[in-house]
């Protein structure tokens, strides 16, 4: 890596036309630049001055370096005075992933605490597959994630994971098609039509393996990665859906009251996961978001 002191002693010597010069803006020994000079051309592999009788002139290679080195502190000073500028009391960034399988009600109630900081906070929200977010995170592109699973295995991604809770689940449904269900549940599922999250959510292979455990085989008719989409599909009387206990009454007054629970069971759970790149949460956001969700997940 080119070694920026250096570089910026080449561009003042450039700018200042000469050795000399340079040593009276830097308040450095002409020798002392000299070795500087001499430090960076070894590193490059090639000579950035070369002299015209008393002169020095830029070679082609010089010429080259210079016009980067222009751009480049030319940058460094436009940070100099956009950092000079900045309010006294601007907002804290906080970024966040969210896997698109964990329901938006979970995601807004578990991001919320957030918001409530005394501090300023401007939150940026993502939603994207969870292999796409540990890669963002992994980069510092994000603050947090928010997922239904800890991070896989097969990632070789470091990050922790910091159970947030889990949930047992509900079966909600429209009025008519709720009402002949309630009785003898789980078992009066038999034959009824079903949606169901998809196989990339975790709660998939637990809800099927639950089903077939109590041999109830109702009819499934779709599977969803998008909540929300499950929802409007159930809202529509299209069959019995699938969400959180935590939510489920909350899912009803969304709705207009159209929506009733016919039963629940605490043999399937949904595990959440906040996953940062930090072991102990100093983060004050995260740490509101891990802190608040102990009170009302189990």
């Amino acid at each position: 890596m080119i070694n920026y002191k250096h570089l910026h002693y080449f561009w003042i010597v450039a700018k200042a036309g000469g050795i000399m010069r340079a040593s009276e803006r830097l308040h450095l020994t002409p020798q002392t630049i000299s070795g500087q000079l001499s430090m960076l051309e070894d590193q490059l592999g090639e000579p950035l001055f070369q002299k015209v009788g008393r002169q020095l002139e830029l070679t082609d290679t010089g010429r080259l370096v210079l016009s980067y080195a222009e751009d480049i502190f030319a940058l460094g000073g436009e940070l100099e005075a956009v950092l000079r500028n900045l309010p006294p009391e601007r907002p804290m960034v906080f970024r966040v992933g969210i896997a698109d399988v964990v329901p938006k009600t979970i995601t807004a109630r578990l991001l919320a605490p957030a918001l409530a900081l005394n501090a300023q906070v401007r939150m940026i929200c993502k939603e994207n597959d969870l292999d796409s977010l540990l890669g963002e995170l992994a980069l510092h592109r994000l603050d947090l994630v928010i997922a239904d699973a800890p991070i896989p295995a097969r990632l070789n991604v470091t990050g922790y994971n910091h159970n947030l809770g889990n949930s047992g689940i509900s079966f909600l449904a429209t009025h008519a098609l709720a009402k002949p269900l309630r009785k003898n549940f789980p078992h009066s599922l038999e034959g009824a039509p079903l949606l169901i999250p998809s196989d990339i959510n975790q709660l998939h292979s637990a809800l099927l393996t639950w089903l077939d455990e109590q041999h109830i085989h109702p009819r499934i008719v779709g599977e969803f990665d998008d909540s929300a989409l499950m929802r409007a599909f159930g809202q529509a009387g299209m069959g019995v859906f699938i969400a959180p206990t935590v939510i489920a009454k909350e899912i009803t007054k969304q709705i207009g009251g159209t929506m009733t629970i016919v039963g629940s069971t605490e043999a399937v759970r949904e595990t959440y996961y906040a996953i940062s790149t930090e072991r102990r949460i100093s983060h004050p956001a995260v740490a509101a978001i891990t802190q608040t969700a102990r009170d009302w997940l189990v």
